[in-house]
């Protein structure tokens, strides 16, 4: 009787650790952080008063000028400056961004996005840029460079300006 007992408990445990045993060594893929949409977020830096979500750079059929789109939240209670360095060597692109304290300063969106002149990176490449603000050292990540493709980009596609000519 108490064998019979026995074997049941043991064919039980056997069958209900057979049937979660997978997850004991796997990771929860609701843990990993990822960015759900077409930008990419920038990791927080120690001591960086600023965060970047969603960036990602919409540019012509030429790659020759782009707009950056991101949301750049402040949750200080100062204004604060984000530096943003797109590309390298001699191409490299520097502007700056103001935003003010308690407030999140959107690139793109019901707002003017940053104007890349110079960017030479068709659309489906990606493009280094260097976010800094504060006194961290800044983050660099890879930027997705899409083109105007999607009815829901088409609007921030930058239009080529034309040089001026002086008389």
């Amino acid at each position: 009787m108490k064998s019979r007992l026995l074997a049941s408990v043991a064919v039980s445990a056997a069958v209900i650790l057979g049937a979660t045993g997978c997850s004991i060594i796997s990771p929860q893929g609701t843990t990993i952080p990822y960015s759900p949409s077409d930008g990419i977020n920038v990791p927080d830096e120690q001591g960086a008063p600023l965060l970047v979500r969603n960036a990602l750079i919409v540019a012509d059929e030429q790659g020759t000028v782009g707009n950056l789109i991101a949301g750049v939240v402040n949750m200080t209670d100062a204004a604060h400056t984000l530096t943003v360095q797109v590309g390298e060597g001699a191409n490299q692109i520097t502007e700056q961004v103001q935003v003010p304290a308690h407030a999140v300063k959107s690139l793109g969106v019901n707002a003017d996005p940053l104007r890349l002149d110079g960017l030479d990176v068709k659309p489906g490449a990606t493009v280094p840029v260097y976010f800094q603000s504060g006194s961290a050292s800044g983050a660099q990540v890879n930027v997705p460079v899409l083109g105007g493709d999607e009815s829901y980009l088409t609007s921030l596609v930058p239009q080529q300006t034309e040089p001026s000519h002086t008389p």
